[in-house]
This record gives structure tokens, C-alpha cells and sequence, in this order.
């Protein structure tokens, strides 16, 4: 292809979801890690389980919904310290290989977007605080069809906004289960494993597994 098109889910893959407990860890106490794990294990489930329910609420409804019960977990949290977290989640870190690396595919004239589960104005505030707003082409958010990934109409988005093939995209994340949402879609996938996890739905294997984001430029 003259000009390849890369599409990326957000927390993650570009942005440390862990980052916004990070910041109020000392407030938290030897609890922060807890509160971290279960509040992302907690907002992924919540989105399964509403797509599959045919009950949909917005990615930020189940990120206040799960920190909640994250919250709840550990004995509770103040009421400042909970908005204060809430207000974390929409300027996550990007990790560092980031910017640099679609920077360089921008310089290869390659497309690049996000694909992510999250609202419209929490992925706006995330790229502008990373800074990565000339970097990227499009954020499409699931809520355009209301429908969290795995389904794929969530993919479609993608296909549907660069008017191509699903075997046209690059499709990259960190989440293993979206890998295996975007093979079955169709796009050529790649797994950006940077926590070192093992291998899983074997019947769904990425076309390339990578430790973070500075060799994705070698595809091109």
C-alpha cells in the first residue's frame, strides 16, 4: 500500500492506565496497587458484560462505576480523592515510545488513529494532554454505535472511516482479547505485549508480537 494505515486502541496500548492511581499513590497507601489492578479488571468487565446484555453505558460511566467498586474493595476512598482520580483517567500518561513512533510513521506518510472504547471527550482529553493531537488522522470512539469491543461493529469504525478493507489496517494493542476481536474482524494485528503476558486464544494469534511500539516502523 502507497500510504499503510495504522490504527491503535488507547489505554494500554498508547496510554498507562496505571498512571492515573500512580499520581495519588501516597494518598492510597500499600492499597494503590489493589485499587489499580481491580479497577482496570473491573471497567473491562463492565463493557463485556453491558455489550452482551444489549445494555449499553458509555466507557465513562463504567470507569466511575468500576473505581467504585475498586473503592469499595479496599475500605473506601474520600470523596475529593475519588474526582481526583476520575479526573487522572482523562490525562493519562502516554508511554514513552509513543509519540515517537507515530511520528515516525506520519514521516512515512502512513495514516494512523485510535479505535477505543472510551467517550469521545475522555479520549479528546487524553491526546491533548499527551500532546498527540498532529500525530493522529482520527479518534473514533465505539460510542458512534454504541457497542464495546470485541463486537464488530466496533471495527468497523475503522474500515468505515478510511473507506478500506479490514486486511488494509494494522490493527494495535496491548489487550490481547481486542487482538483476537480485530483477526476475527480481519485486520492484520499486532500484539503490543508489554507486560510479558503468555499466550492466549490460540485460534485468534496476532500476525506479529512486539515488546512495545519502536519496532512497529519495520512493517513499513
Amino acid at each position: 500500500m502507497p500510504h499503510p494505515i495504522f490504527v491503535f486502541d488507547a489505554y494500554g496500548t498508547l496510554f498507562d492506565v496505571h498512571s492515573a492511581v500512580g499520581r495519588h499513590a501516597a494518598s492510597l497507601g500499600p492499597a494503590a496497587s489493589r485499587l489499580s489492578e481491580l479497577w482496570r479488571v473491573k471497567q473491562l468487565e463492565y463493557t463485556w458484560v453491558r455489550s452482551l446484555a444489549g445494555a449499553y453505558q458509555d466507557f465513562r460511566a463504567c470507569t466511575e462505576a468500576a473505581l467504585d467498586y475498586a473503592a469499595a474493595d479496599i475500605g473506601g476512598v474520600a470523596a475529593p480523592l475519588r474526582e481526583a482520580l476520575l479526573a487522572a483517567y482523562d490525562r493519562l500518561d502516554a508511554y514513552g515510545d509513543v509519540a515517537p513512533m507515530l511520528a515516525a510513521l506520519k514521516s512515512r506518510g502512513c495514516r494512523t488513529a485510535i479505535l477505543s472504547n472510551g467517550t469521545a471527550d475522555m479520549l479528546a482529553a487524553a491526546v491533548h494532554s499527551a500532546g498527540l493531537g498532529d500525530l493522529l488522522d482520527a479518534v473514533l470512539s465505539v460510542d458512534a454505535v454504541a457497542i464495546f469491543k470485541t463486537d464488530p461493529r466496533a471495527y468497523t469504525l475503522a474500515t468505515s472511516h478510511f473507506g478500506c478493507a479490514a486486511s488494509e489496517i494494522s490493527f494495535q494493542s496491548s489487550n490481547r482479547w481486542d487482538i483476537a476481536g480485530a483477526k476475527k474482524f480481519g485486520f492484520r494485528t499486532v500484539w503490543i505485549n508489554r507486560q510479558g503476558r503468555p499466550e492466549e486464544y490460540a485460534e485468534l494469534a496476532p500476525d506479529r508480537v512486539m515488546r512495545d511500539l519502536s519496532e512497529l516502523t519495520l512493517l513499513i
